[in-house]
């Protein structure tokens, strides 16, 4: 009668046993318990593979069917080409959205820490003034942006010979937060956040419940694409709301809005996402009509304030800078590996495929 190993205790050789007690104690020294788990059943599993054969069935016949399995979700095209950044030099200069920052400061971070010995300079502006510099002077390679290019941004590109092109890298939850000492706000609907950041001059007068305290509003500065997206949603595009209420600061600097905020039970603010995860054993994340930003809410379009961010470029700069192309392939090609961790959520399917078929075509690549 032939043994199944598969359906018997294992018999190990001698010396296979002791050479695994002696790596098993060298490497409980080095990295502790949870590893020798782990390399426990990996060598069980070796052996009995290798006693046993394969135990996966044989997969079906494929003579006379034509298969095509298709690459796996979210990276159905545009395979970049790899990047190796020990080969690259030069320049890379980017500006732009203070809610992108931190997110290309990482993959920047990345960048070098794998070879790149050039010099990459990254500033945090604002969308528009990002845009400022990328299309009116000329003077950048990428901008930062947590919102679309404008129509008349576009135009000013193209006066100086740029076409610009968008990347999406990420997707952002504008986060509305308060202080923790504030203990009367949990959510809110998107017409009382209309009116804490426009004609209510206390909290009173946005539910009577509330105290009846005078309302400290922090918000992005009018560069930020951040401010933007807030006016869009909350005044649908009117600024003059938010621009004339009382009691408000602005800022492009988003550790500037968290301090604020921090100051006072009574102060409520707003930026991305990230800035929020940063501070949250301090601030309190406000739902908006009954929804709290999750990667789950986002995903699903429940969250009101959820937005795409980008990078843009142009192809001129791309063809002609290897270091910025080769930046930008890198940068799309890792982020959903950096995203969270940063604190914004991946760029997942045909938005993801869109932004590296951008990058082939601007390298006069085909699809």
């Amino acid at each position: 009668m032939k043994h199944n190993l598969c359906q018997q205790e294992a018999q190990f050789p001698p010396a296979t046993a002791q050479e695994g007690a002696l790596l098993a104690r060298q490497i409980r020294r080095d990295y502790g318990e949870h590893l020798i788990h782990i390399l426990f059943v990996w060598m069980v599993t070796a052996m009995l593979l290798a006693a046993c054969g394969s135990t996966r069935p044989a997969p079906p016949s494929s003579q006379g069917v034509e298969q095509s399995p298709g690459p796996p979700p979210g990276d159905r095209g545009g395979v970049l080409p790899e990047v190796d950044p020990l080969q690259l030099g030069g320049a890379i200069v980017v500006a732009g959205s203070s809610t992108v920052f931190p997110l290309t400061e990482r993959m920047a971070e990345r960048f070098i820490d794998e070879g790149y010995a050039g010099q990459l300079t990254i500033d945090s502006i604002g969308s528009g003034a990002g845009f400022e510099r990328l299309c009116v002077a000329g003077e950048i390679d990428i901008s930062n942006a947590s919102r679309p290019i404008k129509e008349s941004e576009v135009e000013s590109c193209r006066a100086i010979g740029r076409d610009p092109i968008a990347f999406r890298v990420a997707t952002d939850a504008l986060a509305v937060a308060v202080s923790q000492e504030n203990d009367f706000v949990d959510g809110l609907m998107l017409e009382q956040l209309a009116l804490v950041f426009s004609t209510a001059e206390t909290w009173a007068e946005v539910d009577p419940s509330w105290p009846d305290e005078r309302i400290l509003r922090f918000s992005p500065g009018t560069d930020s694409g951040t401010f933007d997206y807030f006016v869009e949603v909350v005044f649908e595009g009117d600024k003059e709301p938010i621009l004339t209420s009382n009691k408000l600061q602005l800022s492009e600097d988003d550790n500037v809005l968290v301090q604020g905020i921090l100051g006072s039970p009574y102060a409520i603010g707003y930026f991305g996402y990230a800035y929020y995860d940063e501070n949250a054993d301090t601030l309190k994340v406000v739902s908006i009509e009954g929804v709290e930003p999750t990667g789950a809410s986002v995903d699903d379009n429940s969250y009101p304030l959820a937005r795409p961010l980008f990078i843009y470029s142009d192809a001129g700069v791309l063809q002609s800078k290897p270091q910025v192309a080769d930046f930008i392939n890198f940068y799309l090609t890792y982020a959903n590996e950096e995203v969270l961790d940063v604190g914004y959520f991946p760029v997942r399917g045909e938005a993801l495929d869109e932004a590296r078929l951008n990058w082939l075509d601007a390298m006069g690549m085909s699809r």
